[in-house]
């Protein structure tokens, strides 16, 4: 059993990142369908735990754990992480059988598809994964792979820009989601999931507790699309059809989703928690439903119906009560099933007809028999028809409120009227486009290639089965994960009919209110089109605000570091590193002078070779004569390293510095640099004053250094060490090649690119005067040699 609970955890990632990487390797000539065996597979390895699952069982398998790190890794899959891998799985199965149609024709297939099965990989490892690290890798993994699926037709100015604003929007909330994730990992004293919904008590009790749940919902609000953040998910349909029926109904967006309910034995008693997700997700569930009715491209309308969908899951979850929560799990399968059908459909509509725009379309029904009987049984579920499984859910979803009391008079009010205009939207989905007026198209539309309906037609079917075996369905998927989500047992009753009650007039009554919108759907859009304030002063256009702000102070902030001139840039970093050695000698009241005898020392005469050369390189009147004189610097101190005992650093230095004077003066003589001095008498006089201050930064450090006592610790560990733990007995030697073996290759790396560069300008043609002094940054490199 061991063996195979780490097979059913690690397989599917395994069987996802070795597909990808094959499939953007090798020549394969269908690679859709090669991703949707991969997907199979995977799904097919996640069916086994299900009776174990359903027993009220879990699965735990090691993975990707640090202990040096504090990173428990590991996965799990229990009620809650099965439900979500089997529809990302099954569902990512069908996209990619529908892929292959629909992108039959499109030579970049095989990159969609990769990145899909990426995309798969990381929302399979986020659902399953025990410890918060690895689950935030895996999440902002899924923005990464989404950036380059909304951006897949990235000569499309609206692709790129919507493929940012994801990207934006997501990895914003996730770096708020990683601050509170590792605060609940501080006050739980763990990184593991379970281990921190075990420490409920410590993490509540935690001074940081409240602040990371504030940024733990905002990383979750902002990749489940919730007001005020809905806005990304409409403009991603820039992506092809396959790319939203699978991010946008099923996976992405519900990956918010998942961690909420994923901490919701954590939070649910907490009433600041309830008060956020019912607010919020009530005012999600309203944006979404009116912004619909606001459009008429299918897949923009399909959008905010999700995003009213995520609303209702957030608010149910936020409600606390068990039937909630049963609701929640309900519905959350019965979206993704009708979501990414009818995202399918409308994907085959524009496919054969050309278009998208649900005013220009209807009486498909002859010419698309069977994509007809796909979008009826998707959209009669959508509506919450009896037998379809959505009607359960929408019973759920109205008795769960009920159960409250007048307290959720304003619930009920909102969802009866978020549900009429889904109903309406659902029509509009069914009835106009194959049932309604007949149009004329610019190509003869009819039913597409099989595999472009096998998905949908399988969904939908799903639905209906699932409504005629509420009992089998309840019992097998939604009582494991209700029990997971309230962190306690609960059964779960899944009923079609559950009599003539409050609940079933309701049910009828938005049935009603549905077709009176659907009715008065063709004058609703363009008066809610033409409430330009919605446009104007709604979210995105304050993200567009914002972002050309950020931009036009990052353009302003480069133009004023970034000036071209190199002795601007010393400049710079001198007078940073002059004012950090003096403010920590202010602040840490560090000013100190060493003992006279300190300063009598044999060695002064080397000493004053020493400043002999750098008064030398200040009077030079060429770069040869600098360069020289630069060089004497560095021959004295090379023997002071001599006169302490260290012949080896001694002879590196001479070997350095001989080399470097020979180099640069090499390429001074080969660089067509003008001698004389272009700096006005101002830039004299602040080089001047830089100088002197990097020079009495320096001073007094090593005054403050050579008056604090000797601490021989250090290297008297080095050389106890050096031969046991290193085997050498060059204790120098030892430290750069062993101890501190990575800063050395740093070092190397630094001068083997130093040194390409050196090459680079000595290989470079020499410029002729006229050349010369049409470079505007010349002349600055000229006058700052």
């Amino acid at each position: 059993m061991p063996g195979l609970t780490t097979l059913a955890l690690i397989g599917p990632l395994m069987i996802g990142v070795a597909g990808a990487i094959l499939l953007a390797l090798l020549p394969i000539r269908r690679p859709a369908m090669a991703a949707s065996v991969a997907a199979l597979i995977g799904l097919a390895l996640y069916l086994p735990m299900l009776p174990v699952i359903s027993a009220g069982g879990s699965l735990f398998a090691a993975f990707w754990g640090s202990t040096s790190l504090g990173i428990v890794g590991g996965l799990r899959l229990d009620g809650l992480s099965l439900i979500f891998a089997l529809l990302i799985s099954g569902i990512g199965a069908l996209i990619f059988i529908y892929a292959h149609g629909y992108l039959s024709d499109d030579p970049r297939q095989k990159r969609l598809v990769v990145f899909l099965l990426v995309f798969m990989t990381a929302m399979l490892g986020a659902v399953t994964a025990d410890d918060v690290i690895l689950l935030f890798v895996f999440w902002e993994l899924t923005s990464l792979a989404s950036f380059f699926l909304v951006g897949y037709k990235h000569e499309s100015l609206k692709a790129r820009k919507a493929a940012l604003q994801a990207l934006l929007v997501t990895g914003s909330g996730g770096l708020a989601l990683l601050a509170g994730l590792i605060l609940v990992s501080i006050a739980a004293g763990t990184t593991s999931l379970s281990g921190i919904l075990s420490a409920r008590e410590a993490v509540l009790a935690h001074a940081a507790a409240t602040p990371a749940m504030l940024l733990i919902i905002l990383g979750c609000f902002t990749k489940s699309a919730q007001v005020p953040f809905h806005f990304w998910l409409p403009n991603a349909m820039a992506a092809p059809t396959p790319v939203s029926a699978y991010l946008h109904s099923a996976t992405m967006v519900k990956l918010g989703i998942y961690l909420l309910a994923r901490l919701n034995p954590l939070y649910q008693n907490e009433v600041l928690w309830q008060g956020i997700l019912t607010f919020f997700g009530v005012a999600t569930a309203v944006t979404g439903a009116v912004l619909a009715f606001r459009e008429t491209d299918l897949k923009r309308v399909l959008a905010y119906t999700t995003v009213t969908a995520l609303g209702t899951l957030t608010m149910l979850i936020g409600i606390a009560p068990a039937l909630s929560i049963t609701a929640a799990m309900t519905f959350l399968v019965v979206h993704a099933f009708y979501k990414a059908a009818l995202f399918m459909v409308a994907g085959i509509i524009d496919h054969e007809t050309g278009t998208r725009d649900a005013a220009s379309l209807g009486g498909l029904r002859r010419s698309m028999p069977l994509t007809t009987l796909a979008a009826c049984l998707a959209a009669f579920s959508m509506a919450g028809l009896p037998p379809f499984v959505g009607f359960v859910a929408k019973e759920l979803i109205y008795e769960a409120k009920l159960e409250l009391g007048q307290t959720a008079a304003f619930l009920i009010l909102g969802s009866f009227l978020v549900n009429a205009a889904t109903v309406a939207i659902a029509g509009v989905l069914s009835w106009r486009l194959f049932f309604g007026e007949a149009r004329g198209f610019t190509q003869a539309p009819h039913d597409p290639p099989k595999a472009m309906l096998a998905g949908p037609i399988l969904l939908a079917i799903f639905g209906l089965v699932a409504g005629g075996l509420p009992t089998a369905f309840g019992n097998a998927l939604i009582d494991p994960a209700v029990t997971v989500v309230l962190g306690r047992p609960a059964e779960v009753t899944l009923k079609l009919w559950h009599g003539f009650n409050l609940v079933l007039a309701l049910s009828a009554a938005t049935m009603a209110l549905g077709v009176l919108f659907y009715l008065a759907w063709g004058r609703i859009v363009p008066r809610l089109r033409g409430l330009e304030a919605m446009d104007r002063y709604g979210p995105s256009a304050g993200y567009e605000r914002l972002l050309a702000q950020v931009m036009a102070g990052a353009e302003t902030v480069t133009t004023t570091i970034q000036h071209g001139s190199l002795r601007g840039y010393i400049r710079t970093l001198f007078l940073v590193i002059t004012t950090a050695c003096i403010g920590t000698l202010i602040i840490r009241g560090g000013f100190a002078w060493p003992r006279l005898d300190v300063l009598v020392d044999p060695r002064l005469g080397i000493a004053l070779l020493i400043v002999v050369g750098a008064i030398a390189v200040m009077v030079a009147r060429t770069s040869i004569q600098a360069v020289l004189a630069m060089g004497l610097v560095g021959f004295a101190t090379a023997l002071i390293f001599l006169s302490f005992g260290a012949p080896d650093v001694a002879f590196t230095q001479f070997a350095v510095e001989t080399l470097l004077v020979v180099i640069l003066a090499t390429a001074l003589m080969r660089l067509p640099l003008r001698r004389r001095d272009l700096r006005t008498g101002r830039e004299k006089s602040v080089d001047l004053a830089v100088a002197l201050g990097g020079g009495l930064a320096v001073a007094l450090m090593l005054a403050a250094v050579l008056a604090s006592p000797f601490d021989p610790r250090l290297s008297l560990w080095f050389g106890a060490e050096s031969v046991p733990s290193a085997h050498g007995r060059n204790v120098v030697n030892v430290i750069l090649v062993d101890f501190r073996a990575l800063d050395t290759l740093g070092e190397i790396t630094v001068l083997a690119v130093a040194a390409f560069a050196v090459v680079a300008l000595l290989r470079r043609t020499p410029e002729t005067p006229e050349k010369a002094s049409q470079s505007p940054n010349l002349a600055k490199a000229e006058g700052s040699r």
